[in-house]
């Protein structure tokens, strides 16, 4: 298969000098923190080692919204800004609290491609003392991968794993027959729920012909994203496996139970027929904003973006036809851990 066009390096920032904590203090480590500043979300996981895996101690998660109106103006926003500083301040204090002996902490899509994205990543650390990360679209697929990879169904022949962001969607090919996940391919699409529904998004979503119109415009934007990689899958062997993780499948998974509120151990594992998910996307795109803000899960808070995760998530059922979808509540923060406690057991 030939290997994937490379992506575009991100845009380099000024790097300040990390805090005076990391690699002396190695040996005594007994708590390990990620951070994963996405587009709509800031996120921390606070962990300590626990056989071949770790336990969690803290954990933070915030829809900061960094990326809202980026695609308009290149930039990040103030508000977006005040926002996302807000949250990360609770986080340094998080790892202060927790005496964090070694973290990494990493921006993706919107500070990619915001051209104030350097400049914001000198304010945090001025601001906050955390050392932000751009990191590439690439390792940002892997990392999601290395995160959430042990809850592939078992099976012969590739899997595909995806997480579909604030800002951009990882697509990423596998061969799980090993300990460890071998990449196959991969493909970022420049898609998240915030990026589709700023560019695709219906202003009225009154009138249920423009509701319509609207979803259909967001999944053939997402298929031509998509359309490079798609020439490169090859044909299915075995059974097709499909693993998400993102805010989106654990959302639509929530629906899918009938949750009153968001219960992680009820999905993060879980296990849910396509079909089944593609008729919650659908009857979701097809309500208008209020009716949105009624389903728990969904609520007011994310009733304006879910349309386009719909459209996203159905796009992917379409190319990668696989009869059950694997829902993670684990991903990038995770597949970061894992690193951290592995280069430290070397």
């Amino acid at each position: 298969m030939p290997r994937p066009p490379a992506p575009k390096p991100a845009r380099p920032a000024p790097r300040p000098s990390p805090p005076p904590q990391g690699r002396a203090r190695w040996p005594d480590a007994r708590h390990f923190a990620a951070l994963d500043l996405g587009t709509n979300n800031c996120r921390l996981l606070i962990a300590r080692p626990q056989g071949s895996g770790f336990t969690v101690v803290d954990a933070f998660s915030r829809i900061v919204r960094l990326g809202e109106g980026l695609a308009s103006s290149g930039r990040l926003s103030d508000a977006a800004i005040e926002r996302t500083i807000a949250a990360l301040r609770i986080c340094a204090e998080k790892l202060r609290r927790r005496h964090v002996a070694l973290s990494r902490s990493v921006a993706t899509e919107a500070c990619r491609q915001a051209a104030n994205g350097p400049e914001f990543i000198q304010r945090v650390y001025r601001e906050t003392g955390i050392v932000l990360d751009i990191i590439t679209a690439e390792e940002e697929a892997r990392l999601a991968v290395l995160g959430c990879h042990a809850l592939l169904e078992p099976g012969d022949g590739p899997a595909l794993v995806f997480d579909i962001g604030g800002g951009s969607t990882e697509l990423v090919l596998v061969d799980s027959t090993h300990e460890q996940p071998r990449i196959l391919d991969w493909h970022s699409a420049p898609w998240g729920v915030v990026s589709l529904t700023e560019a695709r998004g219906i202003a009225d979503d009154r009138d249920p012909h423009k509701r319509q119109a609207g979803y259909a415009r967001m999944r053939e934007s997402v298929r031509e994203a998509f359309a490079p990689f798609i020439a490169r899958l090859p044909e299915i062997s075995g059974t097709p496996r499909l693993l998400g993780t993102s805010g989106t499948v654990t959302t639509l998974a929530s629906v899918h139970l009938g949750l009153p509120s968001y219960d992680r151990s009820a999905i993060d594992g879980l296990i849910v027929p396509a079909a089944s998910m593609r008729a919650v996307s659908q009857r979701i795109a097809g309500l208008d904003m209020a009716g949105r803000s009624t389903i728990p899960c969904i609520g007011a808070e994310r009733a304006d973006l879910v349309v386009a995760g719909c459209a996203i998530l159905e796009t992917i059922m379409d190319i990668w036809p696989a009869e059950r979808l694997g829902i993670a509540d684990r991903g990038i923060r995770e597949g970061i851990l894992r690193r951290l406690m592995g280069a430290r057991a070397q």
